[in-house]
């Protein structure tokens, strides 16, 4: 009885972890939009990454992200060509490059990330901030977790 349970308890987070997915996604392309109408949705999660992080290089990027080498190169290139992102000299070794958002690339990201705050806290407005904090920490474990 407590094994089906578990299972049904399962099944329920996986369901809904589905739909939060699927929204998750559908928002990424909306917000890539709003921050440069030719952004898609994986590179604007790069840009994300890049404002979170500074200045680094793009092999830490790799790294960090457990993306392919070649699609982070294309990812940043793409950024680069959409005036989002530049690479600049690395003042600790001045053969290596650091990416880092632009100031047009952080202005924009930064008004876009303003509005999805805003509009989240809003959805969560009659949340206990109780409710908020045990989400937040669940939340926390289930990506440690994955």
């Amino acid at each position: 009885m407590a094994d089906d349970d578990r299972q049904r308890a399962a099944q329920d987070l996986e369901r809904e972890l589905s739909k939060l997915f699927g929204r998750a996604r559908s928002l990424s392309l909306s917000l890539a939009a709003r921050v440069h109408p030719d952004l898609d949705g994986a590179s604007y999660a790069l840009l994300l990454h890049l404002d979170d992080v500074g200045p680094v290089r793009a092999a830490d990027v790799v790294e960090r992200t457990g993306l392919d080498k070649s699609t982070v190169s294309r990812q940043i290139a793409r950024l680069v060509d959409l005036g989002l992102v530049e690479r600049v000299p690395d003042p600790s070794d001045g053969r290596a490059r650091l990416v880092q958002l632009t100031g047009s690339g952080s202005e924009r990201l930064e008004r876009v990330r303003a509005d999805r705050r805003r509009r989240l806290r809003a959805r969560v407005a009659d949340w206990p901030t109780e409710d908020l904090r045990e989400f937040s920490r669940l939340l926390g474990r289930l990506n440690s977790d994955l």
